[in-house]
């Protein structure tokens, strides 16, 4: 399997035969050889810095019915909020007097959020903070929004495709949203000029080794500019409320080979692997991972943004969550940054 994990190194491409026997055949001595070559080539790439990402979880109403997701709109549980731009705004000052130099406009697909007033929200950002990229994750568009937000200032897009194959993703998700819409989302995103992001979520409901092999190869041929995975984690109010959640073992191998397929890729250790271990975004960091995405919500809210159940720092203060996250990275030899954390291809962009 060694063999393996040197091909991927030297090639960045494996087989799908090839992905899954790697994921057959997982040991121990398997998983830190993968992971010491993932570190190598981050290090070689990006150095010890970790990027730092300010999450603003705006708005939890969805127009969607995903099956996975806690704030699907039929979730009569879900205690709706919106933030206004005054809000944000203060979000943003937060963080920005801590070092953030990215922020995340995340929400649920809010009709209320029309392209207006999304687009007037990045220039307010923009206008306000010039130094910083403003990264948008409020899912699928059409091209001429999408080209809207780019004009007036985003940097960055994360959409999960979430599953590469169709009738996997059948499964996860309502009749009315198709793989072959959020391809096209993807796509467009990319032909525009936006860093952009994909990814999937490790150990989701019916979800097969080929499946994820599926997802590997699809990573390959598109080569995003950042790739978010994590594991999945189930909400009590939804149809896979008794499904079994993704595994942090695996979660974090897949990190590695991600790593190995795109070397200079923006790969998060995220809020979910913190949540299944006690320290599992340090260990998404030691497999390969170079972002963190720290939460600068309002307190009040993050409760309420509950896509899954047990999610951490819900009642922590922005500034002591960042500080606390900076003496973890620290513990394992890495430092946070005062950095836009651009993709090392778009720095001069």
């Amino acid at each position: 399997m060694k063999q393996l994990i040197d091909k991927l190194e030297q090639e960045h491409c494996l087989t799908k035969e090839n992905y899954v026997r790697l994921m057959q055949n997982t040991s121990p001595e398997l998983t830190e050889y993968l992971f010491q070559k993932a570190r190598d080539i981050r290090h070689r790439i990006y150095g010890h810095d970790v990027y730092i990402r300010g999450l603003i979880e705006f708005t939890n109403y969805c127009k969607n019915d995903c099956l996975y997701c806690g704030i699907r709109r039929s979730n009569r549980n879900a205690e709706r909020y919106r933030l206004t731009k005054d809000d944000i705004l203060s979000c943003c000052e937060t963080g920005y007097s801590v070092g953030f130099r990215t922020f995340v406009l995340q929400g649920g697909e809010d009709p209320y959020f029309s392209d207006e007033r999304v687009v007037d929200l990045i220039k307010s950002i923009k206008k306000r903070f010039p130094d910083c990229a403003v990264t948008l994750s409020i899912g699928e568009k059409s091209r001429e929004s999408y080209r809207a937000f780019f004009d007036a200032g985003a940097d960055r897009y994360l959409l999960r495709h979430e599953t590469a194959n169709p009738r996997h993703y059948a499964k996860l998700h309502p009749k009315e949203l198709t793989l072959e819409n959020r391809i096209r989302c993807l796509h467009d995103l990319k032909s525009i000029g936006f860093q952009v992001g994909c990814g999937f979520m490790v150990g989701s409901p019916y979800q097969t080794l080929d499946n994820i092999a599926e997802d590997l190869l699809f990573i390959e041929k598109f080569k995003p500019h950042m790739v978010g995975i994590g594991p999945f984690i189930s909400q009590h109010d939804t149809p896979f409320h008794d499904k079994p959640n993704g595994t942090l073992e695996q979660t974090l191998f897949l990190l590695g080979i991600i790593r190995l397929i795109l070397p200079d890729v923006l790969l998060p250790a995220t809020t979910a692997l913190g949540t299944i271990h006690p320290k599992g975004r340090e260990l998404g960091i030691l497999a390969g991972a170079n972002v963190v995405m720290p939460n600068l919500s309002p307190v009040g809210v993050r409760k309420k943004y509950q896509l899954y159940d047990n999610k951490i720092a819900v009642g922590e203060e922005a500034v002591e969550g960042y500080n606390n996250l900076k003496i973890r990275m620290k513990s394992i030899g890495y430092e946070t940054v005062i950095s836009r954390g651009d993709h090392k291809t778009m720095r001069n962009a």
